[in-house]
Parts: C-alpha cells; structure tokens; sequence
C-alpha cells in the first residue's frame, strides 16, 4: 500500500528501461525510440536465445538475455542494469496464439507473472499490452467501451484479459506501478509481423510497393482498428510517463487510429499506386477471429487520462508507408 502511494505521489520517471521482446515488430522500434528518448545506455534489448538483436539494434545500446519463462534471467538484468522500468512485450500473436495455446499460456501468463514478481520485488514499473482481441462476440463492436464485457473466444483473447486483471492485482494488492494499452492492428515499415489477424494490413503494402497481386485473407466489410507503429510507440512511453495521479484504470486503456476494412485500404493505396490489384481468399481461422473483435473503440479515457491523441489517419499512414517501403526496396 505504501507503494502505491508513493507511485500515485508522483510523475513517473523512467531512468533504466528493458524492454522484453526487443526484437520483434512492436519491440524493436520501441526499443530504438526510448533510446532516443532517454538515452541509447539506458535502454537494454532483452531477448530470447535465437532471437538476438542485430545492426543498429545490437550496436546502439546494451543488450541481455531476458526470457520471461525463465525468472532467473530477469532478475539477472534488472539487477545487473538497475533497471526501474519494464516494458514487457513477450506474446505469441493470435494465429499462432490458436495453433499453440500452452505455449501463448506459458509465455504470456506464466511469463507475465515472473515479470510482476521481479517487479515486486526490485520496485519497477511495468507495462504490458493488451489488445483488441480482449474482446469478444458478445462484445459491443462499434464504439466499445473502456468498460465491457470481454468474453474472448481464443486463446490470444483469454490471455489478454488475463493480463488486464493479473496487471490490475499486482497494482491493488502489491502496489507495483503496471499500466496497459490496448492496442489495435499495428502497422510499420519497417519490421514485419509474425502470425496475426491484422497482419494482412501490412503486407497489402509491402505487395503494392513490389508490384504484386495482394491475396487478402480477409472478406470485404471486415472492418478492425488499425494504428501505424509511431503512434503505437507514442502511446506506450506516454501512458508510462503520465501522472499516476491522473490515471482512473490503468489496465488497459483503449486506444484508437483509425478503422477500416479491407476494401478502403486498397481504395486507398490504389489512388497512390493505380495498378495495384488485390483479389480474396478467405482464411477461416483469421476471418472467425476477425469477426470476435470490435470493428472500433471509443478511446475517450485514454484521452481524459492521459492526453492520448493519435496523429495518422489512414491517408497520411499510406503516403508514408509507401515513401518508406519505396526508399527500403531501393536499397
């Protein structure tokens, strides 16, 4: 309890921050931002064994061995770093998520607890995102709310809501300083996804920069938010600097971009591209996981809370990912 209220006492500051997961889509440009930000030594890259970091990642900043199924290996980093802060982005996407659910249960549950009881006891923040896959069918889908049911059907879902009420816990009883997004499909160029439901509003740009025929594996009308990868890093070192004082929930806030459905992205790429072709071909598992999810939330607390204010829409979004996809394959 004291804990919680010397966190709500003051604004957090970030000294000395791991981020677990550095290599993949969200970790690696995460990792890169706060080194930016606060300072490419202050910022160490965890990873898994096989998954090292490599080019400017390695070389920009100290990099460990942080592997959340294995609770020595953290403790060995936050010790040896000091480290105050977590960002914890150890997950398995939701396809793979449905293909290997002890293994999404085990990574991101019994992963996320390691991480909570490291941060009991060395006194860090933690934050470690949600998503729209928290939600469920029986789940209001235009305009959800902060505050609903979430009844998910697969298994990312039932780890994700896990997630939210463990994070939550650790905050009440423990008085460890945990904050959550949900976030939407992310998009960037410059690290692909692995295994995703959105993943497809990815690669539908990396095929019209190449001059291919997109194959969507989504049904026209499926419509899901969406968020471009700046906006995405904003909001997690914004909700993790924010005054606690302000912060009404803190696992996990909504937040949202922008909408759309498989057919206006393509609309929108063929202004820019006029050539592009894109046909369908449905993948079951994706379209049913698609169809559970909200087609848009009302990020209204995220907001009031914390100032959150995204700045792409989905033209700005295309204009740049395709100027950055064509100077990437120009290379």
């Amino acid at each position: 309890m004291y804990l919680r209220a010397l966190n709500d006492s003051l604004t957090k500051v970030m000294k000395n921050i791991l981020v677990i997961g550095a290599t993949g889509q969200i970790g690696s440009e995460l990792t890169m931002e706060l080194r930016r930000r606060y300072g490419d030594s202050h910022v160490v890259a965890g990873y898994i064994s096989g998954a090292e970091p490599k080019g400017v990642l390695k070389d920009s900043g100290p990099s460990a061995i942080a592997d959340v199924t294995d609770r020595q290996s953290m403790k060995t980093v936050i010790k040896q770093y000091n480290i105050d802060t977590v960002y914890n982005l150890a997950a398995l996407l939701s396809v793979v998520a449905e293909r290997k659910p002890e293994m999404a249960w085990k990574v991101g549950i019994d992963g996320l607890w390691n991480v909570l009881e490291m941060a009991r006891e060395h006194q860090c923040a933690v934050f470690t995102p949600s998503s729209i896959g928290s939600f469920g069918e029986s789940t209001p889908h235009v305009k959800t709310p902060q505050d609903t049911i979430q009844r998910p059907r697969t298994m990312y879902g039932i780890t994700k809501v896990t997630t939210e009420l463990l994070s939550d816990y650790y905050y009440m009883k423990y008085g460890v300083d945990t904050r959550a997004v949900r976030f939407p499909g992310i998009i960037s160029n410059v690290t692909l996804p692995g295994g995703g439901t959105t993943d497809y509003a990815v690669e539908i740009y990396y095929a019209a920069v190449k001059g291919q025929k997109f194959i969507c594996p989504l049904k026209p009308g499926t419509y899901m938010d969406m968020m471009y990868m700046p906006d995405a890093l904003n909001a997690a070192i914004s909700l993790m600097e924010a005054d606690p004082a302000r912060l009404v929930h803190r696992n996990a806030f909504n937040i949202a971009s922008m909408s759309f459905a498989p057919e206006e992205i393509y609309a929108m790429i063929k202004k820019y591209v006029p050539g592009f072709e894109m046909d369908y071909e449905v993948d079951s598992l994706k379209q049913s996981i698609a169809d559970s999810w909200p087609d848009c939330l009302d990020d209204t607390c995220a907001r009031m809370e914390w100032d959150w204010k995204p700045q792409y829409d989905l033209e700005s979004m295309t204009v740049d990912m395709l100027e950055k996809l064509k100077i990437k394959f120009a290379k």
